[in-house]
């Protein structure tokens, strides 16, 4: 059996306030292809669908397209919500769906009953785990559990009785099981673009809970890593969220399972529309290179290293980068002693302060009639709120 495992699509979610829907509609029609070219036998997402529990309608259609090509494709999907979804709504019309092989799994109430498949080696159990914190878990199941991992530890009794019963009804012995789960494995590297689950630590799980599967599809963490074991595995965000990921390979997860277990697992990269990445320099020199840059339409995070102020930054930079989408100034945080002497100059008075910045605008300094002009003009606003406050 193929297993192509993805999560964390986040569709609708924005990014510095621009809409990233395009192109997550791209990478989504990779993974569509992948799966036909692949010819995989399911496809779980482990949460995250959404980016947020009350989705914009443009998402809501794009998932419904794309759930429609695979559905045409003959190729069961079976996902679960993340804690960005909301778990009620993601579910709407489950018990219909699940008829035409798109299984939402997302209510802690039914997590003992697995969705089966088959392949010629017999059955294999996918069971569906969706985000619940430890209050939910607690309200559900009617147990204690104050952290997640203790969370993690009701929820996994309540499913292990069942893994043992399909073992116990195999005829081989080798009872295959998947899990899906969306959750945080103490020891995994996070990202920026990461909702926090709990604060101090407490929404850490540990990987020993899914030692008993043959492969956990993991969501939530949207670098592609792997904890304890590699069966125990993230798939990755399908796309950068954030310039903290810059440097991370997003790409899907194709697992093949053999009569006992996962045979091999290999990571499909995928081709985002525009990349996300940083350039550092001066703005003379970024705007130079740009010219011959051919992904100037990436979302970009600059650095400049200029050590003077510059009007309209932004405005320069997106004349040959239209996708700049954040601006940082480290130059101006490694002042000479000639700019820290500026500075000090600057807080004597509204005279030059406004010498300095005509001086940058212009690129000259006042002549001698436009400080006459200037200092009159002061003078004459002085007075009159002197006035003011005798009145």
């Amino acid at each position: 059996m193929k297993i192509l495992h993805t999560s964390d699509c986040h569709i609708g979610r924005q990014f510095h306030n621009v809409s990233l829907l395009e192109d997550q509609r791209h990478v989504l029609d990779q993974i569509v292809t992948i799966a036909h070219e692949q010819q995989v036998d399911v496809i779980l997402i482990a949460g995250d669908i959404y980016d947020r529990s009350v989705p914009p309608s443009q998402a809501v259609a794009l998932l419904d397209e794309v759930l429609d090509r695979i559905n045409q494709l003959n190729i069961p999907v079976i996902l679960i919500s993340g804690n960005h979804d909301g778990a009620e709504r993601l579910s709407f019309g489950s018990a219909q769906l699940a008829q035409s092989g798109v299984h939402i799994l997302g209510n802690i109430q039914q997590i003992a009953d697995p969705v089966i498949l088959e392949d010629e080696h017999g059955e294999v159990a996918f069971f569906g785990l969706p985000y619940a914190d430890p209050a939910t878990v607690r309200h559900a199941l009617q147990v204690e559990a104050s952290s997640h991992d203790e969370a993690m530890a009701q929820l996994m009794a309540v499913i292990k009785p069942q893994l043992r019963a399909n073992l116990n009804n195999s005829l081989n012995k080798s009872s295959r099981s998947v899990l899906l789960s969306h959750c945080f494995i103490d020891g995994g590297q996070s990202s920026e673009s990461e909702r926090p689950l709990s604060i101090g630590g407490a929404d850490r799980v540990s990987y020993q809970h899914f030692a008993d599967f043959s492969y956990v599809a993991l969501g939530h963490l949207h670098g592609r890593q792997y904890k304890g074991s590699e069966n125990i595995r993230y798939s990755g965000s399908i796309l950068k969220y954030s310039f903290s990921e810059e440097k991370q390979i997003k790409s899907v997860t194709l697992v093949e399972m053999g009569p006992s277990g996962v045979q091999q697992i290999d990571q499909i990269p995928l081709q985002p529309l525009r990349d996300m990445r940083t350039i550092t320099g001066a703005l003379a020199d970024i705007i130079e290179d740009a010219f011959n840059d051919p992904k100037r339409d990436d979302y970009l995070q600059i650095r400049l290293t200029d050590k003077h102020a510059i009007l309209d930054v932004m405005g320069k930079l997106r004349q040959v980068y239209p996708n700049v989408l954040h601006i940082e100034r480290p130059g101006l945080m490694a002042a000479s002693p000639q700019q820290n002497a500026r500075r000090d100059q600057l807080k004597k008075g509204e005279f030059s302060m406004f010498s300095d910045f005509f001086e940058q605008v212009n690129g000259e300094p006042l002549s001698a009639e436009q400080q006459s002009y200037v200092l009159q003009t002061l003078a004459d606003l002085h007075e009159k709120d002197l006035h003011n406050k005798a009145l």
